[in-house]
């Protein structure tokens, strides 16, 4: 399970490895959340170069973890426990240094928590989108989103889909037949310019109804049908997305007006420039 933490407003990616029950995190990000390095790859490098100790201890015990870059693709990762990065912190002179020591911590334990209490992750998530200002109602739909999602890309695993690349394409399909666009498409459409934001915490009510529908009808299309090939799951995603595609455009008739919408959550003083 790989996802996105932060650390005072810096980004950390993190991937959860279920064997050993621990998080990895980019050593490179934590090295930038620490030190405000413009050019944190190279921080690291230096690092290595005047602590062979440290560089030998990180060629020892950082593996190499799948992790999404700012580009979108998936990439192999320097990674690091958080065991490791204790280490790694007591070669960086940071005032921040003890507060991420405690963040880790706290990382750790609410991951614990999690696990023998799944409804531990809902309620925090929960948590985090009040403080960012959402209104309930548009919270309760946008978990209940997050479920569905999750039971798709489950069914996906059981078809032997496990690359992100290929649920990236799957979900193309089914937002392109739901909406008309594709996921970076509709980015665009509604001025999202930045790699970490996620769109679908940028729809509104009816924006995210019909892609609940979209992947709802497509998981059970696909429990129903059991497709043995990656280009079978993509021709099912397709017809999830249409059956979505068919209920928009009676809505859009209904209210004479488009369900896609260009608006977007992002604050007032912090609103991407549309892309020209």
């Amino acid at each position: 399970m790989s996802n996105i933490k932060l650390f005072q407003d810096k980004k950390i990616r993190s991937s959860w490895n279920e064997v050993e029950e621990q998080w990895y995190f980019s050593v490179v990000d934590v090295v930038e959340a620490l030190t405000d390095s413009t050019n944190p790859t190279d921080y690291l490098k230096k690092m290595r170069k005047r602590d062979e100790a440290l560089a030998l201890y990180l060629g020892t015990n950082c593996p190499l973890v799948e992790m999404l870059t700012d580009t979108g693709k998936i990439r192999k990762t320097l990674a690091a426990n958080v065991k490791t990065l204790f280490r790694i912190i007591q070669s960086i002179p940071s005032p921040k240094a003890e507060p991420f020591k405690l963040w880790l911590s706290q990382v750790g334990y609410e991951r614990l928590q999690e696990i023998e209490n799944p409804e531990l992750a809902q309620e925090r998530m929960k948590e985090l989108y009040e403080k960012k200002g959402y209104p309930k109602d548009w919270i309760d739909k946008r978990l209940r989103g997050i479920a569905i999602r999750q039971n798709l890309t489950d069914e996906w695993k059981k078809r032997g889909i496990t690359e992100e690349t290929d649920f990236a394409i799957l979900t193309a399909e089914i937002s392109k037949a739901t909406f008309g666009m594709t996921p970076s498409e509709y980015k665009e459409f509604k001025g999202l310019t930045k790699k970490n934001q996620n769109l679908r915490d940028h729809m509104d009510d009816l924006e995210l109804i019909f892609t609940m529908l979209g992947e709802r009808v497509t998981t059970e299309i696909s429990q129903k049908e059991e497709p043995e090939t990656f280009a079978e799951s993509k021709k099912i995603a397709k017809r999830g997305g249409k059956v979505a595609g068919v209920a928009r455009k009676e809505t859009e008739k209904e209210l004479s007006r488009s369900v896609s919408t260009p608006n977007n959550f992002l604050p007032p003083s912090k609103k991407d420039k549309p892309l020209t």
